[in-house]
């Protein structure tokens, strides 16, 4: 049983920013997301994008805002359960929660934040009829373990940032890569691109543009897959793996029978005072959410963040009173004994 002050749901952008808001009111944080590594739709979907909205940065890449986040939050020592999707949720007679996820991990907290974003992100699957049956004997969605394509054959299929950035760093590890599009144009960061192309140059990248992968072949695990390409007759190209990434689909997933109100697929709360939900201790913050006037961007996220986390700390601490110090005074003190502070004014006489 992990046990902490805070459970959030959802490692993206406003997930990460309220452990280092409960970190100033000294409350411990956990993070549950589907998704293999920190960062949401930031890490996933459009890392190499850039993010004009963010407040002291004119511009900033979205997985550099991600990495920039880990950095602010290190010192407060937060916990991750990565790659497991929070399933079920039980109120405790005390007040707490547990949440178990899909993998049967358990979490126990008082408060609740989902910061899920637009919900837990599902694969976007080709339509190749028996695809569902070679998942995880050789078809993955998302590449989790690069370690598992050592010395392997890999197929790559999509045109998107994704595809051509794990298709660029499985070269040094594959024993060959196949990139595979429908289309001859990739809508990717234009260094990738480049890349690509400079890989296939040099004969490290088997492209094959414009086609698709219409069938799976193997019986225990991937074999081959059939690949057509445009006014060609279909051919099988052998491989051990097989990799669509074609993006993600949010879905509110679990969470939707939880009990809570929902409008629209996102969650309602209460926006006039702390993000809370219909069900006292949990939380919603974020793109997850919604009330009047919402805004579905990262800095509002950040914004109802730490609103937030002012009721845990009332929730959690309710016999206690926080003084709230701007960090500039009081400084950045971290649990793992690290602190930030500013210059001492030095006290002397001019003569």
């Amino acid at each position: 049983m992990i046990q902490t002050d805070i459970l959030i749901i959802g490692a993206g952008p406003t997930g990460l920013f309220t452990v280092f808001e409960a970190g100033l009111l000294k409350l411990r944080c956990h993070l549950i997301d589907a998704l293999p590594q920190p960062g949401g739709q930031c890490s996933e979907i459009y890392p190499k994008k850039p993010i004009y909205d963010i407040p002291a940065y004119p511009e900033i890449l979205a997985g550099d805002l991600t990495n920039k986040l880990l950095e602010q939050i290190k010192q407060f020592e937060p916990g991750f359960t990565l790659g497991e999707r929070a399933d079920s949720i039980e109120r405790q007679d005390d007040g707490t929660f547990i949440i178990t996820t899909n993998k049967g991990t358990k979490h126990k907290a008082p408060v609740v934040a989902i910061a899920g974003g637009l919900g837990s992100f599902e694969p976007r699957k080709p339509l190749i009829e028996n695809i569902a049956k070679f998942e995880d004997k050789g078809v993955e969605y998302m590449i989790k373990e690069p370690e598992l394509y050592r010395d392997k054959d890999v197929v790559i299929a999509g045109g998107g940032d994704s595809a051509l950035d794990w298709s660029i760093f499985l070269t040094d590890i594959a024993k060959s890569v196949t990139l595979i599009h429908r289309r001859n144009e990739f809508r990717g960061a234009l260094d990738s691109v480049e890349k690509v192309q400079e890989l296939k140059n040099l004969g490290k990248i088997h492209l094959i543009t414009p086609a698709e992968v219409k069938g799976i072949l193997g019986n225990d695990h991937v074999t081959g897959v059939v690949v057509e390409e445009k006014d060609n007759e279909p051919y099988i190209l052998d491989t051990d793996h097989f990799i669509p990434l074609f993006g993600l689909a949010p879905k509110l997933g679990p969470i939707a029978n939880w009990g809570l109100e929902i409008e629209k697929n996102a969650i309602k709360v209460n926006n006039a005072l702390d993000y809370q939900t219909n069900i006292p201790g949990i939380y919603a913050i974020g793109d997850v959410n919604t009330y009047p006037g919402k805004l579905k961007l990262i800095l509002c996220g950040f914004h109802e963040a730490t609103l937030m986390c002012q009721s845990a700390y009332q929730r959690i601490h309710p016999d206690k009173k926080y003084v709230m110090k701007y960090t500039t005074v009081g400084g950045v003190e971290g649990f793992d004994g690290t602190k930030k502070e500013a210059p001492k004014a030095v006290v002397k006489a001019i003569e």
